[in-house]
């Protein structure tokens, strides 16, 4: 970690707006102007509308993220947490992975959090819940799903059987609908290969306490869709929520009770908690609340953008907000690194505006739902024509033209190969072969030793 005169600016966070803010500033930025510093837990940002695909192994789970340092090399990357922030003395203190935190001095703040699951008490929930915010939890969800079917196709105890082929989903919005499209669509090819496994005996349910899913794309898109899933033998259950799921016994509001190996967790997101640690003023959400300009209210050098901010959404009117999707995280990122720059010279700061350009979704291979806005026309696109639609638009929105190659090199290969249905499942416990070879030796050794010492 350099330490030097110039002025410091740090980006809390690594994810859309953090790497895309920082890559802009360093652009816009002249030699030795100022040193651009981005602190995150993780080396590298996630594209999350790619997660439901990397979960059904259409995309490899590698190609969905974006190493930092590798696109960032003119930045500090410093992989860890900011834990508080002192705003008097303009100091961050950096938690790192390993070792003591310490204090880092800025003069320029960009807050970029982005968000968390959204969760509530609800028993059994943290131990036997799945998320979809990390490429982590997608390839854990694909193995797991795959492992339930080994297990079903091996088993002759019917209990075991129902429950490891029951997939509840929690939550129908874009991550959720997408998630158990895509899954449900891998399910269905894998079954191919097990003799004792078929789609019939396999059980997806969908839950979302409103009353309509994929809310983004409109009522009539939203129907299409959810008249799809069903089609495809996925229950939706609709104004009802979830009230416990101990030891995977799944008890929904409406009555219904089903025991069940897979409970995804994707009933939105919330601003991370960490927010309150910054002293920042925040909204009725807990998201930073920032001006038109995502400068922090109250502040000249703190800005925040993305699904931590409350930004102002100028091109809908007075009191509306931009909502937390890629398709702004990407421009406000772009807004927030000029105006960064703009503060540091001295000049006024630009308003963000943008107007929604519509939203795609995928459900699965060669299935889709989309809503394209063309001033004031909104053209409605689904099934086949959507999904190229979904790929193209998140497909130019990847970051990084490397990436964008991989990511077009997995759809290229998909459409002539087979799709990967093997789990992995052994990667989430690398050392449990290795300590079962071991333990024996190691724990059989030391006992001889102890009565040769005690006589």
């Amino acid at each position: 970690m350099s330490t030097t005169e110039r002025p410091r600016i740090l980006v809390v966070g690594g994810g859309y707006v953090g790497l895309y803010a920082a890559r802009r500033i360093l652009k816009k930025m002249r030699y030795g102007e100022a040193t651009v510093t981005v602190v995150d837990p993780r080396s590298y940002m996630t594209y999350q509308p790619f997660l439901p695909e990397a979960a059904a192994g259409s995309i490899s789970p590698r190609h969905v993220v974006v190493p930092l340092r590798r696109v960032l090399p003119k930045a500090e990357v410093l992989t860890g947490r900011v834990s508080t922030i002192d705003q008097d003395r303009k100091v961050a203190v950096i938690q790192p992975l390993v070792g003591e935190a310490y204090e880092l001095p800025f003069d320029y703040l960009v807050v970029a959090l982005g968000a968390v699951s959204r969760t509530f008490p609800i028993p059994g929930l943290a131990e036997n819940g799945i998320g979809m915010k990390g490429i982590e939890e997608a390839i854990g969800l694909r193995n797991h799903v795959l492992e339930q079917l080994d297990k079903a196709d091996s088993t002759t105890d019917e209990e075991i059987r129902r429950k490891a082929l029951t997939f509840v989903f929690v939550g129908g919005g874009f991550a959720g609908a997408e998630t158990i499209g895509e899954v449900e669509d891998m399910a269905r090819d894998a079954a191919k290969y097990y003799p004792n496994v078929k789609r019939e005996d396999m059980r997806f349910i969908l839950v979302d306490a409103a009353d309509k899913i994929l809310p983004e794309v409109g009522p009539k898109l939203g129907q299409w869709g959810l008249e799809h899933l069903q089609k495809r033998g996925v229950e939706v259950y609709l104004k009802t929520s979830m009230d416990s799921c101990i030891d995977g016994h799944v008890v929904l509001k409406n009555g219904l009770e089903v025991d069940s190996s897979t409970i995804v967790w994707t009933a939105g997101v919330k601003p991370n908690p960490a927010l309150a640690r910054f002293g920042l003023p925040l909204g009725p959400r807990g998201h930073v609340d920032t001006a038109a300009t995502l400068q922090v209210q109250g502040t000249d050098y703190i800005w925040a953008a993305g699904d931590n901010a409350q930004v102002p959404d100028l091109a809908v009117g007075e009191g509306a907000w931009c909502p937390p999707n890629a398709q702004h995280a990407l421009r406000q990122a772009k807004v927030l690194g000029d105006n960064v720059i703009s503060g540091m010279r001295g000049f006024p700061q630009k308003e963000y505006k943008h107007a929604n350009k519509g939203a795609v979704a995928g459900l699965g291979l060669h299935k889709g739902v989309a809503m394209i806005v063309l001033g004031k026309m909104k053209i409605k696109l689904r099934g086949r024509l959507a999904w190229y639609m979904h790929r193209g638009y998140h497909g130019m929105a990847m970051p990084t033209f490397n990436r964008k190659i991989r990511v077009l090199a997995d759809w290229t290969l998909g459409m002539f190969l087979k799709r990967e249905v093997v789990s992995l499942g052994a990667i989430e416990n690398p050392r449990e072969e290795f300590y079962e070879a071991a333990s024996p030796v190691s724990a059989a050794k030391p006992a001889p030793v102890e009565k040769a010492k005690a006589s």
